[in-house]
């Protein structure tokens, strides 16, 4: 059940769609459901169904509605019933940024350029009193640390592992020792997961050929934390030279960022990103997921690579000391959850 009483047929049919063609999309990890429904003239419009209207679809809308003034592209809320948690959407289409790179209809790098472009854009329109109202989570160590230590809640049991209450306060310990550098910089508003799945490809001018998606969950924090989710992807690779050159176009489009505090931010924060994914598939599978354990191996790449970094060495060194890289990967698929 979407919402206290959630009806999409007749939701569609209050806004005369309700002889329109529905076809199912793909979702993503959330609970939301997506449709393309079809009138008869051949527009097509979203239709989102989400069972937290409240933590989902009102955000969504407000934040949007923040993008769009600072000039970015977002679906337009065509109509939205935030009590049942139901919305039609402008239809972006089906041009994502990983379908294109991964098809080779677009020049990946180009995509890649726009999608930091659009950052860099971003993190210079935006100021503190743009979100006065929206009660954006502001995500500074605190609230970091308290995200990272899912891991240690849901990993390493899932590994044959699980931690001691001595180990877990060690965990909490690394992290509280390298998190408050990474989160001294500069601060933007935060998107949370953007990849190239959560891009559209529009054929519009500047920044504007980006669709940006499922920002609802956006906060304020770290200017790095996104261009970190966008080069070291959980579900595909990005070339090393390819993450190197973005990082560098960021930098020269916002010079006031000092690009060694914004290197070792990029470390800290990617490993936190890491760590919290590797704790989320795993939850997933439990759930009746499975799909996401494929992108395991490459999580455990992308983590082990940023403890190796001088800005790591007090989380390097627990995982040295309580999971080291031989039992990282042993992982027992758990029971889905009823």
């Amino acid at each position: 059940m979407t919402g206290p009483a959630a009806d999409p047929a007749s939701f569609l049919e209050r806004h005369g769609l309700g002889t329109a063609a529905r076809r199912p999309l793909a979702g993503d990890a959330s609970a939301r459901r997506y449709e393309r429904v079809s009138d008869a003239g051949g527009t097509t419009r979203i239709l989102v169904a989400t069972p937290d209207p409240a933590g989902d679809l009102v955000p969504f809308i407000a934040i949007g509605g923040l993008l769009d003034r600072l000039g970015f592209s977002v679906p337009r809320v065509l109509v939205a019933d935030t009590a049942t948690g139901l919305a039609l959407l402008e239809d972006f289409g089906d041009d994502t940024f990983s379908r294109l790179a991964g098809a080779g209809d677009e020049d990946a790098e180009a995509l890649y350029a726009l999608a930091t472009d659009v950052l860099a854009e971003l993190h210079g329109r935006f100021r503190p009193e743009h979100a006065a109202g929206l009660a954006l989570p502001v995500y500074d160590a605190g609230l970091f640390l308290d995200q990272v230590m899912l891991f240690a809640d849901v990993y390493p049991a899932a590994v044959g592992c699980p931690l001691s209450q001595t180990a877990r306060r060690d965990l909490e310990a690394a992290w509280r020792a390298v998190l408050p550098a990474a989160c001294a910089g500069p601060v933007s508003l935060l998107l949370r997961d953007y990849h190239t799945d959560n891009l559209m490809r529009l054929d519009r001018p500047g920044v504007r050929a980006a669709g940006l998606l499922d920002f609802q969950n956006a906060g304020v924090g770290p200017v790095a934390y996104d261009l970190v989710s966008l080069l070291e992807d959980a579900r595909r690779d990005v070339p090393d030279d390819r993450a190197e050159r973005m990082i560098a176009r960021y930098l020269s489009a916002r010079p006031e960022c000092d690009p060694a505090a914004f290197r070792r931010s990029c470390a800290v924060l990617g490993a936190v990103r890491h760590a919290r994914v590797l704790a989320i598939f795993v939850r997933l599978a439990g759930q009746g997921k499975p799909a996401y354990l494929a992108h395991l191996p490459r999580v455990r790449r992308l983590l082990d690579r940023r403890l190796r970094q001088p800005a790591l060495a007090p989380v390097a060194d627990w995982f040295d000391r309580h999971l080291p890289p031989h039992l990282r990967a042993d992982f027992v698929i758990p029971e889905p959850t009823q």
